[in-house]
């Protein structure tokens, strides 16, 4: 019968060396990329330029897309990939002005801000961590005297939900988000809230999950899922930037008795 032990012995010398590969190959393709005569590849052109058969065999689609989302590699078209610095690619956090402009705040240390004009923050939204590529133009007026940039790609999203006030139109219901800087309102269809099958209102303020958006000429779409009640309610207020910030609202039993105890304290303690 094998040992328990010597599995576990195994299973650490596998990581171990999984891990040491890993480390190899993300070597490997960044000093393929910062080569002279590089020029840019997918990612099975970059298995046949390391000398791997299979790109998912040797684990390199994985650590590619560890890359990307680390911002140290880029993809441009076709799927091509390249440093960012060579193909003027900066990846940072998007801050987005209520008037629809916005900064992306790059994750170099010491780096400027890059305005980018609204026309060119693409699907992204606040907070939204993405891929922009500078303008090699001189600088607009507007940008006051800094770097500008148009966002090409979509990291990772801030939120998959957002709070804020059911309205109707004619033909469709929209929310309107309560932050400012989400400059978007989402479409959404007259459905119920999922948990308590109660019908919305307009009016009500309610959390949305948001499905992909991929197109700027059409407003990002989202489903109800949750109905806070009428916007004017007691208590509502506060429910909404809970659930904007995802703060919790449950809290287990013996927190709950250590802070009790400590508000039987300060009662004491008061001269009041």
């Amino acid at each position: 019968m094998k040992s328990r032990y010597i599995d576990n012995d195994t299973n650490r010398y596998r990581f171990a060396r999984m891990t040491k590969n890993g480390r190899k190959i993300r070597e490997q393709i960044l000093a393929l990329l910062a080569s002279p005569d590089y020029r840019p590849l997918d990612k099975n052109e970059l298995a046949r330029a390391l000398g791997r058969k299979s790109g998912v065999r040797m684990g390199l689609n994985q650590i590619v897309r560890e890359l990307e989302r680390s911002g140290e590699i880029a993809r441009i078209r076709k799927n091509r990939y390249v440093l960012p610095a060579e193909a003027d690619l900066v990846t940072g956090t998007l801050s987005i002005h209520q008037a629809g402009y916005g900064f992306l705040i790059t994750e170099k240390p010491g780096e400027p801000d890059i305005f980018v004009a609204a026309e060119n923050t693409g699907t992204a939204m606040h907070g939204d961590r993405v891929v922009a590529r500078i303008s090699r133009d001189q600088p607009y007026a507007r940008a006051k005297g800094r770097r500008e940039g148009r966002v090409i790609r979509i990291l990772e999203r801030a939120h998959d939900t957002i709070v804020g006030t059911l309205q109707h139109s004619r033909n469709f219901y929209y929310v309107v988000p309560d932050d400012p800087r989400i400059v978007h309102d989402v479409y959404v269809r007259p459905v119920k809230d999922r948990r308590s099958q109660i019908a919305a209102t307009v009016g009500d303020k309610v959390v949305v999950r948001l499905e992909p958006w991929e197109s700027r000429h059409v407003n990002p779409e989202g489903d109800i899922i949750e109905i806070l009640g009428p916007a004017s309610a007691p208590g509502v207020d506060m429910l909404s930037i809970i659930r904007k910030y995802h703060l919790p609202t449950e809290f287990p039993e013996d927190v709950i008795d250590q802070a009790t105890g400590r508000c039987t304290r300060f009662r004491r303690r008061d001269p009041c």
